[in-house]
């Protein structure tokens, strides 16, 4: 399995805020501190409210910061809400497919099965599991 980058942002930008729950955070502030595109963590950190894991406080003085204890935050949940697709090889998109072995292939039902109980261990995580002892 392999994440994209936006959601590997996405769990950076939450166990970030999961550290500092002290104070607001920017997205400059997180950006640097990862070395990562701002423009790019704007896009995440926008869905990442829409999905509603973080708050954003517009104007002077404001931020993002957690909008529920992390210990509500699902890893799970959080790379099944960002990822586009979860479609690991070509033929888990329906129509798609070019292979000749669809038909009589058995590769498909094994990651398949793979990818769920990826998501299952995924499941047993939270965002306070991710940060434990550097929460503040």
């Amino acid at each position: 399995m392999h994440l994209t980058r936006y959601t590997d942002y996405s769990l950076r930008v939450l166990i970030y805020l999961g550290t500092h729950q002290d104070k607001l955070a920017t997205i400059s502030e997180i950006a640097t501190y990862h070395s990562i595109s701002r423009n790019h963590l704007m896009k995440v950190v926008h869905q990442l409210g829409t999905n509603g894991y973080i708050a954003t406080l517009r104007g002077k003085g404001g931020g993002i910061k957690l909008a529920r204890p992390p210990e509500k935050i699902v890893v799970g949940d959080v790379v099944r809400s960002m990822e586009e697709t979860m479609n690991i090889v070509e033929c888990f998109e329906p129509g798609a497919s070019a292979c000749v072995l669809a038909r009589d292939c058995q590769l498909k039902a094994a990651l398949s099965e793979a990818m769920h109980s990826f998501l299952v261990t995924l499941d047993l995580y939270t965002l306070a599991d991710l940060v434990g002892e550097q929460q503040k």
